[in-house]
Formats: C-alpha cells, sequence, structure tokens
C-alpha cells in the first residue's frame, strides 16, 4: 500500500466565508470530534493518490481533520492491470454501462481477491480495534470483512450509481454485497443511490473545498497568466503566476499543458469548456460534436475540452483509448469547425498545479458544460457554479441535485441529444445577462449545500453515533 501525504489545514478559515454562527458551529464539531477520537486513528483508504473527484475531496476533508488535531491517515491500494481491468469494469456496471466484458467469473473475482492480500497483511498490522476505516469505490471494498476481523469501525462509501437499477446494475450489486455485509454503515452520495435490499444506509452528498488551488478567488490578471504560462492561451506574458496551495505555501505554474488544436484560441473569443477525465461516460466525442455542429459559429466560441495529461489517472486502464476516440472525433471535422475545438492536456506532475490551470480556465470560461451520459454526482458542476459560471449539464445523477433547471444553470434532459446540448449552451452564449444571472445564483447554491463545511459536519454526526452505539452492521440483503 501507498501512504499518501496531506497538509494539515486550519479550519478557521472558513471564518471568511460563513457567518459567524455557522463559523462556531463547525469548529465546536471538530473540537469535539477531536476529543472523541483522541485515541483513535481514522483511515481513509482508496484506489489512487491524484486524479478524479474522491482523490481530491480527500486531501481537502482530511486536512480539515487533521488541522483540528484528529490522527488521520490515508492510504492507496495497489494492484497491477488485471485487477484495474476488473474493477474499471466493475465500476462501469454500476453506472449500467457493460464495459469491456460480460459477466465475472469466478477466476476474475478471485483474482480481484488475490489482489487485496498485500494490502490486507498490511492493515491488519496496522489498524486498532478502536480505529475508524472510510473505503471508497469498488476498488478495496473486498478489504471490509478483514477491517472488521481487527474490531474496527468500517464504513464503505460508495460516490457512484444511477437514478434506476437495470439487471445489469442490480446484478453487480448482488455479486458485491457479501463484502459489505459486515459494514458498520455504508454512506451514499443520493437516495436513489442506495441498493435495493439495504435496511439502512447514509446520505451524505460530495463537497467542494472553496479555499483549494482548483476553488480559491483568483483576480483576472492571475486568470491571465496562469493560463498563458500553461500554454492554454498565448499573451506574452513571462511572469510565472502563483497560487496558494491547501497548506497555505504560495507556488507558481511552470508546467505546459499538451494542447491538439490548429491555432490558439483567438484573444477575446468567447469559451465553452468540460474539464473532466478521458473517460467515454464523460462523452467527450459527443461534445465535441455537439457544440462543432450545434453552436452556430456566429457566436464566436470556441470549446476547450480539458483532462490530464499522460498517467493522470493510474486507476483507469481506458485512459489511452478514449484518447485516441477524441482526438480522431476532432480529426474528422471539417477544417472550420476542427478550428473552434481545442484539446487540452494538462500537466499532472503536481496536483496542485493542475487545479491551479483548472481554476484559472473555469474562470475564463463563458459557459461550462458537463455532458456526461452517467455521473456520481458530478463536482465539476460544484466547481463553476462556485466561480459564477453557467453550466450546461445534463440532467442525471447528482448533477440535478446541484442544477436548479434554469435558475442556477440549464439542465439537457437526455444526454445524448447533441442538439438540445448545443441549443442550450447557445442560449447563454447568446445572451449573456440571462448567463450572468445563473452564474450568480449558482454560486449561492453552493455556498448553502455543497461546501466542505456541511460535508464534514454530517460525517462527524456518523461517527458520533457509531462510536456511541451498540455496534450494528448493515445488512445487505439480496436484491428482490
Amino acid at each position: 500500500m501507498q501512504d499518501v501525504e496531506f497538509a494539515a489545514i486550519p479550519p478557521d478559515r472558513f471564518r471568511r466565508i460563513l457567518d459567524s454562527s455557522s463559523a462556531r458551529r463547525f469548529e465546536r464539531a471538530l473540537s469535539e470530534a477531536a476529543e472523541r477520537c483522541s485515541d483513535r486513528t481514522v483511515w481513509s483508504i482508496n484506489s489512487t493518490p491524484k486524479g478524479g473527484g474522491v482523490a481530491e475531496m480527500l486531501s481537502s476533508l482530511l486536512g480539515y481533520l487533521a488541522g483540528a488535531g484528529i490522527d488521520v491517515r490515508w492510504s492507496v491500494i495497489e494492484g497491477d492491470d488485471d485487477f484495474f481491468r476488473i474493477t474499471k469494469r466493475i465500476h462501469n456496471r454500476l453506472h449500467d454501462s457493460e464495459g469491456d466484458g460480460g459477466p465475472f467469473d469466478e477466476d476474475e473475482l478471485a483474482r480481484y481477491e488475490r489482489c487485496l492480500i498485500g494490502s490486507a497483511r498490511e492493515l491488519r498490522d496496522r489498524v486498532r480495534q478502536r480505529d475508524i476505516v472510510i473505503l471508497h469505490d469498488p476498488q478495496p471494498i473486498g478489504l471490509v470483512p478483514v477491517l472488521k476481523d481487527t474490531g474496527a469501525t468500517v464504513l464503505w462509501r460508495c460516490h457512484i450509481g444511477v437514478d434506476h437499477a437495470s439487471p445489469l446494475v442490480s446484478e453487480t450489486w448482488n455479486m458485491l454485497r457479501p463484502f459489505i455485509a459486515g459494514a458498520d454503515a455504508i454512506v451514499f452520495s443520493r437516495e436513489a443511490y442506495v441498493w435495493s435490499g439495504l435496511d439502512r444506509a447514509e446520505i451524505i452528498p460530495p463537497s467542494i473545498d472553496a479555499f483549494s488551488p482548483k476553488n480559491q478567488d483568483l483576480d483576472p490578471g492571475t486568470v491571465a497568466g496562469i493560463l498563458s504560462q500553461a500554454g492554454l492561451f498565448s499573451d506574452g506574458r513571462e511572469e510565472a503566476p502563483r497560487f496558494e496551495r491547501l497548506d497555505g505555501t504560495s507556488a507558481s505554474v511552470t508546467r505546459k499543458a499538451r494542447m491538439v488544436e490548429e491555432s490558439p484560441v483567438p484573444p477575446g473569443a468567447r469559451i465553452v469548456t468540460q474539464v473532466s477525465r478521458w473517460d467515454r461516460l464523460k462523452d467527450p466525442t459527443g461534445v465535441i460534436r455537439g457544440f462543432a455542429r450545434h453552436v452556430p459559429e456566429d457566436l464566436d466560441a470556441h470549446l476547450i475540452l480539458a483532462g490530464p495529461g499522460a498517467d493522470g489517472v493510474a486507476d483507469d486502464p481506458e485512459t489511452d483509448e478514449v484518447v485516441r476516440e477524441v482526438e480522431q472525433a476532432r480529426r474528422d471535422l471539417p477544417f472550420e469547425q476542427r478550428a473552434r475545438v481545442h484539446l487540452a492536456f494538462l500537466p499532472v506532475r503536481d496536483e496542485e498545479e493542475n487545479s491551479a490551470i483548472v481554476n484559472a480556465l473555469q474562470r475564463r470560461s463563458d459557459v461550462v458544460v458537463q455532458k456526461s451520459l452517467a455521473e456520481g454526482f458530478g463536482l465539476t458542476v460544484a466547481e463553476a457554479m462556485w466561480k459564477e459560471r453557467p453550466v450546461v449539464a445534463s440532467g442525471i445523477g447528482g448533477i440535478q441535485d446541484q442544477i436548479s433547471d434554469g435558475e442556477s444553470g440549464l439542465l439537457v434532459g437526455d444526454p445524448t441529444d447533441l442538439d438540445a446540448f448545443g441549443r442550450a449552451v447557445s442560449e447563454l452564449l447568446a445572451d449573456p445577462v440571462r448567463a450572468g444571472d445563473m452564474g450568480r445564483a449558482a454560486r449561492q447554491r453552493v455556498c448553502r449545500d455543497y461546501l466542505a463545511t456541511r460535508h464534514l459536519l454530517q460525517f462527524l454526526d456518523l461517527v458520533r453515533r457509531l462510536v456511541q452505539s451498540p455496534r450494528r452492521s448493515a445488512s445487505a440483503g439480496t436484491d428482490p
């Protein structure tokens, strides 16, 4: 296993954006949690230290817990290509997508469990009886029984799901149920994602960190400087712009994105942006075709499709294949359309530098889109909303919870409807006043519901209930 380092973050920074009563409540809850966990370690275990919303969220949430004096550890399981191929198929099937193969056989499940043997041994030696362990998503789910044997309190958090379970989804649930049968709590992001047959589950939506490099306020000059330094725009700036890291230190953006484009984005052009992993469920090829075919050229808009550069997402074996599909979809466009489409492969060696570039790109955008075919929650939507950007997104999964259609963004009911997607983007580009009103309403919505303070308060309340009440395991009965 790999231990991940993260910075302790002082929780009092939220006094800058919360009213005094909310700030006091948050700090008091953290203080009480520190007393309650004085002889416990809180472990978080997932499959990658960077790339994707879960890893990013953990950097902030665990940082605030550590800043409150709680002993927090973050460990990442390791696996070979075969392991991540299997877990990627589990991920796809939980999203009602067949992925790269049919039903799992006994040999594949045995290989999956064998890959976890090393991690299981390490955790058995390190986790103590009174510790609290949170496992994230399907990759480490097989560790639940081992961790329960240590006497620790074990939570499994599922960040993904579908609104309506198909036979394929239910079949995958039933395959995984034996692993979670002994968990003390099972946490989902949305009520609709709770597996049928569970007699209890906790609902804790995810959140963004307003002070992280991806979401911290940036003045227009810093935005322009970051984008120039990263190679997304060419404006002749030579000074390396600075941003604030999670630990409060200052750093510069120095690395370049790999751009695939006919020529740089013209100065003053309006920008439509999607930022996501190179994943078919994010439908990057559909974004390209929908924009190129259905957003009129006279709106003077360019599309920037941005994602991690090489080796940016360690637990996704399909990345290279999807990148080839995206580049081909762009090459297939007529020249006039292709010239308006730019692919940005962002540097990932420094995760916080990557986040600062995303921050600047979203702030420079006139419209941010998230045209996913399936989505666990879609925190890129909340990130853009926090920056007062109008968002066009698929009306699926957790995106529906974040956007009030027509008020804080526009939802496209059918994510495969390229014409409807293009019309929605065009509406906002053609009406900047309406777009500005939506952006301001969007920030208010995020401030109320999707900041780290609300997330941590819910999590700490769950921990309090678990450690104070008699041990009880979540029932994981068979899907009817």
